[in-house]
């Protein structure tokens, strides 16, 4: 009998080191039935672990790791009597990853679908078809952008991205709300007896199998059809199955708004059951680490802190995942998620901006320090040996830290409370790095970018998602001259994936004014602004379309001249998809550098 896979495969990059390509595989089947077995280049793959037990399925963890060679390889997997086979891409060692990236990958209402120009996984579709040339349907014309890459990837039987990165909102939850029918009735409550409402063991249980069979239900759909038919459905389970997903979560993967509802909301008994059990559900889903092993966040005690800044016990992720050789590398002693990865000449930082969010928090203070730490030890770029040293840093922000600041906004909704949870219109302005709560948090994030790249000699970058438009922004320091171009921080903004951008009639007059907005130049500090440049290729800051990233090095690996950094954002238009392109330079060579070459 054929294997029924209820969820995946779901692939996962877990790091690169010592020649090895780290990837664990994700998949659901029925408890009563045996693990099927993977191989991976024809060989068999070990045995899988147990991520999960419930409501009759088991959620199965493979470990498809690989070896590293001088030059990128695409190697083949299949599951058990599927008859589908697999493909990902392994970069050669020392060579940087080409990557995609996307968010917002479904919809907060569901009767937004009809505002879509062209079907639910156009943006998908397009993806994968740039990346996979097995997936494209007969007859596909490529454009010109395409067809730039198909000698350096398709053409060599290779496919182009190596790795999926997956920005927030993976999953939209908001539907909670309306499915569970107690919830349903907490919405209606006076605010007094919504903050005391007490979740019954009987709701806890609705709740945590909500959390958990929705992963299924939408990254696996069974409208979609299964695996091993003729067509080949473009959709996001094509992609997670196609290429190795970096994933952080967002408020929407948890409830929309979460983190900025007022303090007495967020500490509520049923908020506090609800983000419960949406962290246990983003552990095992996004991030393939076992049920079981997942830490208790524990409120700090040893000291007195405002009520309203959620301060966590530090977690030792060391200690508690030395045992799982796949373990993603979370940064130690943090009580959030917020993980990193070294690959050749790229530096990922992918932080966790919801676990300690509050309204006038984003990231607590241990967390500050963990990030710090794993900053201060990146490998100086001295560009004398191909190889060594960092030349671009990345860092994923679920949110945007460069987007037009809305003033006026801001303060006509703080004065009409933020606790609705059906109506998102204020928190997602308490959510941007702009709001003036974050203000200081965003320059101390800017600024210690700034150092690393200076200390470093490395260009740091930001990417990313959350405001359902495409665009690109720069924060810089106004004392230093235009040769030290370390002091300019690029950010890419990509999104939404499959949710509508800004497409009604209030939408498009809302986008007119962020577009306009978006004018002014944010002045930080004294030394440090920020500001939204036109978008590549247009005449605007913002482009309200549907878009997805690529961001990929010209030369892939580290060498003396350094590699440029290139961006480029396909965007969804009504009679195909537009092309937007930029580069980020290698950092300027310092003079004593070129002294010793």
């Amino acid at each position: 009998m054929t294997t029924k896979i209820l969820l995946g495969p779901v692939l996962s990059f877990r790091g690169a080191s010592k020649g090895k390509w780290k990837v664990s595989a994700l998949i659901g089947i029925d408890e009563g039935k045996k693990a099927p077995k993977f191989t991976v280049d024809g060989k068999a793959a070990p045995k899988s672990s147990v991520l999960l037990r419930h409501g009759g399925r088991q959620y199965l963890r493979y470990d498809l790791t690989t070896n590293q060679g001088d030059q990128e390889r695409k190697v083949e997997y299949t599951i058990g009597d599927v008859d589908e086979v697999w493909h990902f891409t392994v970069p050669g060692q020392n060579y940087a990853p080409r990557m995609a990236y996307v968010s917002c990958n479904g919809f907060s209402d569901p009767s937004s679908i009809r505002k879509l120009i062209k079907g639910e996984n156009a943006v998908w579709a397009d993806l994968l078809c740039n990346h996979d040339k097995q997936v494209r349907p007969a007859g596909y014309m490529l454009d010109k952008e395409q067809l730039w890459h198909e000698s350096r990837t398709h053409d060599k039987n290779l496919q182009r991205f190596h790795l999926l990165l997956m920005g927030g909102d993976q999953i939209y939850f908001d539907s909670i709300w309306e499915d569970v029918k107690e919830l349903k009735g907490w919405i209606g409550l006076p605010r007094d007896e919504q903050l005391v409402f007490p979740v019954s063991p009987e709701l806890e249980a609705k709740i945590e199998d909500y959390y958990l069979k929705l992963y299924a239900d939408r990254w696996l759909p069974k409208e979609r059809g299964t695996w091993g038919g003729e067509t080949k459905p473009l959709d996001a389970a094509q992609a997670m199955a196609r290429t190795p997903t970096v994933m952080m979560w967002d408020d929407h993967d948890i409830f929309d708004g979460w983190g900025s509802y007022s303090c007495e909301m967020q500490h509520s008994p049923l908020f506090q059951r609800l983000f419960h059990h949406a962290r246990r559900a983003f552990w095992v889903f996004q991030m393939q680490h076992a049920a079981d092993n997942l830490p208790d966040l524990v409120p700090r005690d040893d000291v007195q802190v405002r009520a309203n800044d959620p301060l966590f016990k530090k977690i030792a992720w060391t200690e508690a995942l030395k045992r799982d050789a796949l373990a993603l590398p979370l940064l130690d002693l943090q009580p959030g998620f917020s993980f990193a990865h070294a690959i050749g000449p790229v530096q990922l930082l992918v932080a966790d901006l919801r676990t300690e969010r509050s309204h006038e928090q984003v990231l607590g203070p241990d967390t500050w320090t963990a990030m710090k730490a794993w900053l201060k030890q990146i490998p100086e770029n001295g560009r004398k040996h191909p190889g060594e040293g960092c030349q671009h840093l990345l860092f994923m922000s679920s949110v945007p830290v460069v987007h037009p600041k809305l003033s006026l906004a801001e303060a006509f909704l703080d004065n009409f409370g933020s606790d609705h949870v059906l109506d998102s219109s204020s928190d997602d302005l308490k959510d941007h790095w702009t709001h003036d709560d974050h203000e200081g948090e965003r320059l101390r994030l800017l600024e210690t970018l700034f150092a690393t790249a200076k200390a470093k000699q490395l260009r740091a970058a930001i990417v990313s998602g959350d405001v359902h438009v495409a665009a690109h922004g720069v924060a810089y320091r106004k004392d230093v001259g235009p040769q030290d171009n370390w002091a300019q921080i690029q950010q890419f903004t990509s999104t939404a994936v499959v949710h509508p951008s800004l497409v009604s009639v209030a939408e498009r007059l809302f986008f007119h004014v962020l577009d306009n907005v978006g004018r002014t130049t944010q002045n930080l500090d004294v030394n440090t602004s920020a500001e939204m440049l036109i978008f590549p290729q247009s005449n605007r800051r913002v482009l309200a379309a549907r878009n997805w990233l690529a961001i990929e090095l010209d030369t892939g690996v580290a060498n003396a001249a350094g590699s440029k950094l290139w961006a480029t954002w396909r965007c969804e238009t009504k009679d195909g998809v537009s092309n937007h392109l930029m580069a980020v330079e290698p950092t300027a060579v310092p003079e004593v550098a070129l002294l010793h070459r």
